[in-house]
């Protein structure tokens, strides 16, 4: 084993091959190409310097301690093995990196050239096949094409780590069994074509869902634009929207670029589709099925690449219904559903959200707030939270301001979340017979056993997880995280009966 220090960040390649003459001249080569080698003398060792760089070593694999301290941080973009070498051949090699270190390109090399292992190797994941004695142009182009794949799937999974480490998915954070049931779907759909209308209150999210679609797919190095037909002036949304000419109206004293051509190759975020105009709703419904359009004032027509995500916090069917949205335009766009919960409906959910939102605050004001103290929690978990998400976020962003404790207390909290910690819970005649959310004998509450208190609870939990899963009980019941016959035992202890 040996390598070349990196002091100037050039690419590091890996050289495997038990013929140390031939390693050290692809060495050579490449160093002189600007860069950085190190070689190894087959698989096994290249694997155990991969597994170094990663953070895996340990105190029983000393060879990948002593590679860790000789290479520090730097990480490996590609590897040049040989497809031949005892031990550890160059395709068993290139499986493990394709399992275990998927953004490292892999080049294979050999001096028996065949179409059958070319075509193998291709299919296992290398990007390139070369035959030895290796030509030092073919190597240049090849390690160059190589380097330029490492660095797009890097940069991938930076992006998908940032967005997961920063939201849970999107700028999501949650348990609850209708968010995960939402992530699949966004995840499902990202890649695709597909235009995704995201039904949703206020608040609850339906901007950071569509920035995960778009982040999610292929399209996610093009640009994510938005635009919301409820906060733009009816007068000005067709030219927000599709661009004008200079001359097209009073005021249009230049060419102005609308929100589709800027959102050419990427995603189109358009919020608030309920509000559109039925003049716009018609233009839109020919951009979505020719992605064609002409701006305002002008007869040139603009071709588009464009994935649109749409948005509406009211029930677009109720709206054809009621005569006010074009029902051509809605079953255009009806074909990928993603509906987000309201905060109200997963207050499991919301000890989260709280510590997400923070610690995100926290790290922006520069301050030490450890967490929240019981009367804190309880406060926000009764509080119905009629601004959702945003409601919260804004509620947590405000005591981290405020706040001088280590931990957020009652009084550091909004006084509509404080007051609802003493009021949430009265029983009244609309709420006859069901259990207090904030239980005292002041209110009228009469104590009953737990077993009693939890059963109508755990009987909407267990119907509402079942409607969501078309009654599948397999799935329902590693949602809600117990076995089958549990889950059995429970339909029929509540009489819960499939309808139809």
């Amino acid at each position: 084993m040996s390598s070349k220090s990196n002091t100037n960040g050039a690419p590091r390649v890996l050289i495997v091959d038990d013929d140390p003459i031939v390693a050290d001249s692809i060495s050579e080569f490449l160093s002189r190409e600007g860069y950085v080698t190190a070689t190894a003398g087959d698989g096994n060792e290249a694997v155990l310097m991969l597994d170094a760089q990663s953070g895996h070593a340990s105190a029983e694999r000393p060879v990948e301690s002593a590679v860790a301290a000789s290479n520090g941080s730097a990480r490996f973009g590609l590897i040049i093995a040989d497809m031949n070498m005892p031990r550890c051949g160059g395709l068993e090699l290139l499986r493990v990196v394709r399992k275990k270190h998927p953004s490292v390109a892999v080049i294979i090399i050999t001096g028996y050239g065949k179409i059958e292992s070319a075509v193998e190797t291709v299919k296992l994941g290398a990007v390139d096949y070369l035959t030895k004695p290796v030509v030092d142009d073919e190597l240049r182009i090849s390690v160059g094409k190589a380097i330029q794949q490492h660095a797009l799937l890097a940069e991938n999974q930076t992006l998908r780590h940032q967005l997961s480490e920063r939201f849970g998915l999107g700028n999501m954070v949650g348990t609850d069994y209708r968010m995960q049931k939402m992530y699949e779907m966004i995840e499902a759909v990202a890649p695709s074509k597909t235009t995704v209308v995201i039904n949703g209150e206020s608040g609850t999210g339906k901007t950071v869902a569509a920035r995960a679609v778009h982040t999610l797919s292929t399209r996610t190095v093009g640009p994510f634009v938005t635009f919301s037909c409820g906060s733009i002036p009816e007068t000005l949304l067709e030219s927000e929207l599709f661009g004008h000419v200079k001359g097209a109206f009073t005021g249009a004293v230049a060419d102005k670029t609308g929100r589709i051509l800027a959102a050419n190759g990427g995603t189109l975020f358009i919020d608030e589709i309920n509000s559109a105009t039925p003049t716009l709703q018609l233009k839109l419904l020919r951009v979505l099925q020719e992605k064609q359009f002409e701006p305002v004032g002008s007869t040139d027509t603009v071709t588009v690449d464009v994935r649109f995500v749409l948005a509406t916090n009211q029930s677009l069917k109720e709206l054809v219904e009621a005569g006010i949205f074009r029902e051509d335009l809605y079953y255009r766009i009806n074909v990928v559903n993603i509906n987000l919960p309201p905060l109200r409906d997963r207050v499991g959910d919301i000890p989260m959200l709280a510590d997400h939102f923070l610690g995100r605050y926290c790290k922006e004001a520069s301050k030490t707030i450890t967490g929240f103290t019981d009367e804190a929690q309880a406060a926000l978990r009764r509080y119905p939270w009629p601004g959702n998400v945003r409601e919260l976020e804004n509620a947590i962003e405000r005591s981290v301001v405020l706040s001088r404790r280590p931990v957020i207390d009652l009084p550091d909290l909004p006084d509509t979340v404080q007051n609802a910690n003493g009021s949430a819970g009265k029983a009244t005649g609309a709420t006859a017979g069901t259990v207090s959310c904030n239980p005292s004998i002041q209110d009228g509450w009469t104590p009953m056993p737990l077993v009693e208190a939890m059963r109508d609870p755990e009987r909407q939990i267990l119907r509402a997880a079942l409607e969501a899963n078309d009654w599948n009980r397999q799935v329902t019941a590693r949602q809600l995280g117990i076995n089958r016959t549990t889950l059995y035992k429970k339909i029929k202890q509540f009489g819960l009966d499939q309808p139809g």
